[in-house]
C-alpha cells in the first residue's frame, strides 16, 4: 500500500505570483501590453533585418537573431503566465511541463552564447576593421549561430534529463509563473544533490565560459578604442560596446544567480523576480537598447513603410 500511495503526479499546478487577488487584473494588463510590446519590437526588427538590405552585416544578422530567440523565449511561458492569471485554472501536464522546459533552457543557452558570438563580432569590426567583412563572412556567421544552437539543444537536454529523471509523487504545486529547473527539482521525491552539482556544472559551460570571453574580448576592446585619436570615434565605438554590455547583464547575470545557487539556498519570491528580469523585461527593452534607437534600423523601417528617407 505505501508503494501505491507513491504513484507519480500527472499534472502540476503553477501558483505564479503570491499577491493580492484584487491586483490579478492590474498585473494580467501589464504584462499583456509588455507581450504585446515585445512581439511589436522584435519582430519589427526581425523583418526590417530580412527586408532592408542595408542591413545585412553581421551585427544585425545577429540582432535579428536575438529578437527571434526573444520571441521564441517569452512566447514559451508568457502566454500561459497570462491564461493562469486569467482564470481559476493554473495547472499544466507532466508532458507540458517536460516541454515547456526544455525549449525554455533551449533557447536561454542559446541566447547566452549569442552574446559571446555577438562580441566577436565587435572585436573584430573595432579592432580589425579593414578585414572585418573578410574575416566575419556569412559563412562564418551561420556557423557561429549553429554553433550556439547545438550548444543550447545539448545543455538543456541534460538540464531536462537531470531533472525528470527524479521522481515526483506529490506535492504538485510548483511555486511559479513557469516550469523552471529550480523550482520543479523541489518537489521531487528523492535527494537533488547530484542536480545541484550538474546545475553548477553546466552553469559553468553555458553562463560563465561566455561571460568570461565576453570579459576577455572587451578588455580588448577598450584596450584598443583608448588608442582611437578621434574623440567622435571613441564614442561611437563606446557607444556600440555598452550596448551590448547593458544586454549581457541584464540576461546573464540574474541567470547565472538562479542557476547556479544550491537548490537548499533558493527563494521561490526572489526567484520569480530573476526570471522576469531575464525571460520577460530583458526581451522587451532589448529592442530599445540595441536597435530601435538606431539610425540604420530607423532609415530601414521608413523605407519599408514608404516614409521619406533622410540621408
Amino acid at each position: 500500500m505505501q508503494k501505491l500511495n507513491q504513484s507519480f503526479v500527472s499534472e502540476f499546478i503553477l501558483l505564479g505570483f503570491s499577491l493580492d487577488p484584487r491586483t490579478t487584473p492590474l498585473l494580467f494588463w501589464i504584462f499583456l501590453m509588455i507581450y504585446l510590446l515585445i512581439i511589436l519590437g522584435n519582430g519589427l526588427i526581425t523583418i526590417l533585418v530580412c527586408l532592408d538590405s542595408h542591413l545585412h552585416t553581421p551585427m544585425y544578422f545577429f540582432i535579428g537573431i536575438l529578437s527571434m530567440l526573444d520571441l521564441g523565449y517569452t512566447t514559451t511561458t508568457v502566454p500561459q503566465m497570462l491564461a493562469h492569471l486569467a482564470s481559476q485554472e493554473k495547472t499544466i501536464s507532466f508532458s507540458s511541463c517536460v516541454a515547456q522546459m526544455y525549449i525554455f533552457l533551449v533557447l536561454g543557452v542559446t541566447e547566452s552564447w549569442l552574446f559571446a558570438m555577438m562580441s566577436i563580432d565587435r572585436y573584430v569590426a573595432i579592432c580589425h576593421p579593414l578585414r572585418y567583412k573578410v574575416i566575419m563572412s556569412p559563412w562564418l556567421c551561420g556557423v557561429m549561430v549553429i554553433f550556439c544552437g547545438l550548444w543550447g539543444v545539448i545543455s538543456a537536454l541534460v538540464y531536462t534529463v537531470f531533472a525528470m529523471r527524479l521522481p515526483y509523487c506529490g506535492p504538485n504545486k510548483i511555486n511559479h509563473f513557469f516550469c523552471e529547473v529550480p523550482a520543479v527539482l523541489k518537489l521531487a521525491c528523492a535527494d537533488t544533490s547530484l542536480n545541484d552539482r550538474v546545475d553548477f556544472i553546466l552553469g559553468f559551460s553555458v553562463i560563465l565560459i561566455p561571460l568570461s570571453l565576453i570579459l576577455i574580448i572587451y578588455v580588448n576592446i577598450f584596450i584598443t578604442i583608448l588608442k582611437i585619436r578621434s574623440a567622435q570615434g571613441r564614442l561611437k565605438a563606446f557607444s556600440t560596446c555598452a550596448s551590448h554590455i547593458t544586454v549581457v547583464t541584464m540576461f546573464c547575470v540574474p541567470a547565472m544567480v538562479m542557476y547556479m545557487k544550491p537548490g537548499s539556498k533558493a527563494s521561490p519570491e526572489e526567484d520569480k523576480k530573476l526570471a522576469l528580469f531575464y525571460n520577460v523585461i530583458s526581451a522587451f527593452l532589448n529592442p530599445i537598447i540595441y536597435s530601435l534607437r538606431n539610425k540604420d534600423v530607423k532609415r530601414a523601417f521608413l523605407k519599408v513603410t514608404g516614409g521619406k528617407v533622410t540621408e
